[in-house]
């Protein structure tokens, strides 16, 4: 082999891994995504649309067969910082509050999955949330 074929080689090499780096980056994300959700309260007619952030993405787990279950810990997409906004519902009768509290994702990222504050089960699918109201 020539000499300059060997000086090709580490920037070979640094491609490869920055390439393989960026595709894991694309496939592992856990991001701020906006969702709209409705919100409606018992006793009042009417219901709100409202836009918010939530976390999404992917993070990096472990397969549950080859590692025993005792030392598996799973990671999820979840909220680092929450910010509760308020909202009014219209058609609230005068002794109903019609004020609402709604949570919005401030940031995110891959962590433990902590049961007391999240669902870390994902559930049969269902539909999307529409407003009974309506």
């Amino acid at each position: 082999m020539s000499v300059s074929a060997f000086s090709s080689m580490p920037l070979f090499i640094l491609r490869r891994t920055l390439l393989f780096a960026l595709m894991v980056g694309a496939v592992y994300t856990c991001t701020l995504m906006n969702h709209t959700i409705w919100l409606e309260k018992k006793n009042c007619t009417q219901c709100v649309a409202v836009n918010t952030t939530i976390c999404s993405g992917y993070c990096y787990t472990r397969p549950v067969h080859v590692v025993p279950r005792a030392f598996l810990i799973q990671r999820s997409c979840v909220p680092i910082s929450l910010v509760y906004r308020a909202v009014f519902i219209p058609g609230c009768p005068q002794d109903v509050g019609s004020q609402l509290y709604y949570p919005a994702a401030r940031c995110c990222s891959c962590r433990r999955c902590d049961t007391r504050t999240h669902h870390c089960v994902k559930n049969k699918s269902l539909p999307p949330s529409l407003c009974n109201r309506l």
